[in-house]
């Protein structure tokens, strides 16, 4: 025979079960299609880059093969506040999906409470059993329970946009950690360019007082006048302040990397030599893939998602909201009798909350989140193209910095052979001093742009790193 206590449950779970299962109102997201070039516009070919935004990044600059560098990304990895900044806002979306997600559980809370009162016999209710005024204690022991049944899916979207937005938080932490890494790198090849202008300046410093000692025996001898004498001092004098100013240069820059790496400028001491390197070849993946290893870009897709879920939470708050409370557990007057079986009591019931009127605060909520959406689609085409712009920009960049760099070290090489053909000239009485100046003139400012060429082709190429989400594959391990 069927227990017909039974039969309740079963005519609520028939109800309930299957406004639990109601579909979740909203768009669904797609993620939007976005026009790719097939190639760069720089010649290729290109090689298929990893890893993917959602794969780990190698150490990247690695590949300058730099044991300083290294220690300086080590350092800024595990201390740079703005990462560490970074990392908590990341945390702190983490959290607050876990809240949203609280949304599709029930609520369950005990609530105690005990209250001694005395009742006055001049009340204007009195009750049957006496007309006296009297004094009762009262225990109560509920557990309280409710649940807001999702039939609209107004939780299930809340959660979603909350997921993708920290979602999206991680891509920005991820791109915070790239741009520091490669601000680094810059800051890193900048100062030893300033290091190389110094040793370039200190040389010709040098070279200049042997060429004033020179005019001055030339002087001496009548062999010149006070004006190349007066030519010497003034080109040495000249060369001096300029060291100075690189050295000071130096100085700034060097503290800079200390604060970008979290250490106190004080004390920060840096075995860093002069520039003396080629920047390494980079292997360029597919426009394609850039899609996909772009932090920046993954961040803002994941942020479209989100505003894509919210426009499902503002349209489910169009639509009734379900719920279903109830309590359990034990009243009495006297504790020793609370947990007694007369003592217990319960209660249950369902609710439902049916927008008619609110001033048109919904339909405003409405447009306001499809209006955000269409924002943050056009951020998001947006974003792409800056990253295309990047990669076209940095590739372009480093093509004419390698043939700068070619143009100048010929022209390097003349100005200093210029530079000893005059000076003899100018021992042998053949020419004035001017003609050495000017030479000197010339070998010091093609030799500081061949160094300046060199440090914009690292940072070059540590911005085509960066331009290309950081991090890929050697080709040596393509086939693994």
């Amino acid at each position: 025979m069927r227990d017909e206590s039974l039969r309740p449950f079963r005519l609520v779970s028939a109800l309930v079960l299957p406004l639990i299962a109601g579909c979740a109102v909203g768009p669904d997201y797609k993620k939007p299609d976005v026009p790719t070039p097939p190639a760069y516009s720089e010649a290729g070919p290109w090689k298929m880059a990893q890893p993917k935004d959602a794969l780990p990044k190698d150490d990247w600059w690695k590949v300058f093969q730099d044991p300083v560098l290294d220690r300086l990304e080590r350092q800024a990895t595990a201390a740079s506040p703005t990462l560490r900044a970074a990392l908590a806002r990341y945390d702190a979306a983490l959290a607050i999906a876990q809240i949203s997600r609280s949304g599709l559980l029930p609520n369950l809370a005990l609530n105690p409470s005990a209250a001694r009162e005395r009742f006055s016999g001049n009340r204007a209710n009195q009750t049957p059993s006496t007309t006296a005024a009297y004094t009762t204690n009262t225990f109560d022991v509920p557990l309280d329970f409710s649940y807001e049944i999702d039939v609209f899916g107004a939780a299930r979207r809340a959660l979603e946009s909350a997921r993708d937005a920290a979602a999206a938080q991680g891509a920005l932490y991820e791109n915070v950690l790239l741009t520091l890494q490669a601000g680094v790198a810059q800051n890193y090849y900048t100062l030893r360019s300033l290091r190389s202008q110094v040793d370039l300046l200190k040389r010709n410093v040098g070279l200049l007082k042997y060429t004033l000692d020179l005019v001055t025996k030339l002087r001496q001898g009548g062999a010149n006048s006070d004006l190349d004498l007066y030519q010497a001092q003034s080109q040495l004098g000249l060369t001096e302040a300029t060291e100075l100013a690189a050295e000071q240069s130096v100085a700034e820059q060097q503290h800079a990397l200390a604060v970008l790496v979290g250490q106190n400028p004080e004390g920060f001491a840096l075995d860093a030599g002069p520039l003396d390197m080629e920047p390494p070849d980079i292997p360029v993946g597919l426009p394609s893939e850039l899609l996909e290893r772009r932090p920046d870009v993954a961040a803002a897709e994941r942020a479209l998602a989100s505003y894509n879920a919210q426009i499902g939470v503002a349209k489910a708050a169009f639509f009734p909201a379900i719920g279903l409370t109830a309590f359990a557990g034990y009243n009495s007057r006297d504790l020793n009798t609370l947990l007694n079986r007369n003592s217990r009591e319960w209660g249950i019931g369902p609710e439902i909350s049916l927008p008619i009127f609110r001033g048109g605060a919904l339909m405003a909520a409405y447009r306001e989140a499809k209006a955000n959406y269409d924002g943050a689609l056009a951020t998001y085409r947006g974003q792409v193209l800056v990253a295309f712009q990047q990669v076209e920009d940095s590739l372009s960049d480093l093509r004419y910095l390698a043939q700068q760099a070619e143009v100048l070290t010929r022209a390097t090489s003349a100005a200093q052979h210029a530079t000893q053909i005059s000076t003899l000239r100018y021992k042998s009485g053949l020419v004035s001093y001017l003609e050495v100046i000017d030479a000197e003139r010339t070998q010091l400012q093609a030799e500081l742009s061949l160094t300046s060429a060199r440090t914009q082709r690292l940072q070059s190429t540590v911005l085509l790193v960066k331009a290309l989400g950081g991090g890929w594959q050697p080709p040596a391990a393509a086939g693994r």
